[in-house]
């Protein structure tokens, strides 16, 4: 039995039971993957995966009851792996960060400044993409945090903390007709070709309850996950822009109009993830600490190791 093996299973059952995908995210070959789950299940006696010829198609009985077990071993080996570098190198190594990119772009360059400055020999990975991806790096070990707004709390395998609080805004050009207004109403936004984010990113669900829940149909003409992509269009005048409040950055410089919509949309929550049961570097945690200030590190340290034992 070794390692291989053991992650050879794990993201078959992750990854749909696509040995091509596996392969890929494994750096080997599609019959080396084979190899490894057939070599592991001859040890062990047992059929781990169900069958259609040649095709993996389910995990077995058998297989249900142990993936859990393998999930635990490579966890903690690579917690090992981590308790070791704290050990040797406690002030050296790599935080990486995935987000999103409003958050890497508005919220994060002023705590990883501070964070820097606090630890100039941790060098740190920024990974952007959606919620979906971050919570998968994270669960995965890719990255050793995520943040975002949408999606961190629906899994099991993660556990994360509200960070901050955050409203919409509505972003026009200088000359258009909502910017004569100092509060608009859904209605008003509903007249007009709105522009903002892609399903799944930065409170967009919010934004479609809230005009759902008024009966108003919209016209969405474009949508981003950049929030400086929305803004660079609302600005050649293509509609009306929906934007998270900390992504309007001086105003583009005078050219777009900011009005808020605290009263439109419901509130949204950033939220930090980390993966239940993981080791966490102690630079990590001040990380951590940095960017939600009302945390205590006891109270990540618990939360984290809830349910593993």
């Amino acid at each position: 039995m070794n390692f291989q093996q053991l992650r050879s299973i794990r993201e078959t059952a992750r990854r749909g039971y696509n040995l091509t995908e596996v392969a890929s995210v494994l750096f080997t070959s599609q019959p080396g993957v084979s190899r490894q789950i057939r070599e592991l299940e001859e040890e062990l006696g047992i059929e781990i995966f169900e069958r259609n010829g040649k095709r993996l198609t389910g995990l077995t009985q058998p297989g249900k009851g142990i993936l859990p077990i393998i999930d635990r071993l490579l966890l903690e080996a690579e917690n090992l792996r981590q308790a070791s570098q704290e050990y040797s190198h406690e002030k050296t190594g790599t935080l990486t960060i995935a987000t999103t990119h409003t958050q890497a772009r508005y919220v994060l360059p002023k705590v990883v400044q501070s964070f820097r400055a606090m630890f100039p020999n941790v060098r740190i990975a920024l990974q952007q993409s959606s919620p979906e991806h971050i919570a998968e790096w994270v669960m995965s070990g890719k990255a050793d945090v995520g943040i975002a707004t949408e999606g961190l709390s629906q899994f099991e395998d993660l556990v994360s903390f509200p960070c901050y609080h955050w409203s919409h805004v509505i972003v026009v050009p200088e000359n258009h007709p909502l910017a004569l207004h100092d509060m608009v109403s859904l209605p008003d936004l509903a007249a007009y070709p709105l522009i903002t984010y892609d399903i799944g990113f930065t409170g967009r669900s919010h934004i479609d309850d809230a005009f759902r829940q008024a009966g108003l149909d919209t016209d969405i003409v474009l949508t981003a996950m950049d929030s400086d992509v929305i803004q660079q269009y609302v600005s050649l005048g293509l509609g009306v822009g929906i934007v998270a409040s900390m992504a309007t950055d001086q105003n583009r410089a005078g050219r777009l109009h900011v009005i808020e919509a605290a009263h439109l949309f419901a509130p949204n929550t950033t939220r930090l993830a980390v993966r239940r049961g993981a080791y966490l570097r102690s630079y990590t945690i001040d990380f951590i600490l940095q960017f939600a200030s009302d945390l205590k590190r006891a109270d990540i340290e618990t939360a984290i190791n809830i349910g593993t034992a």
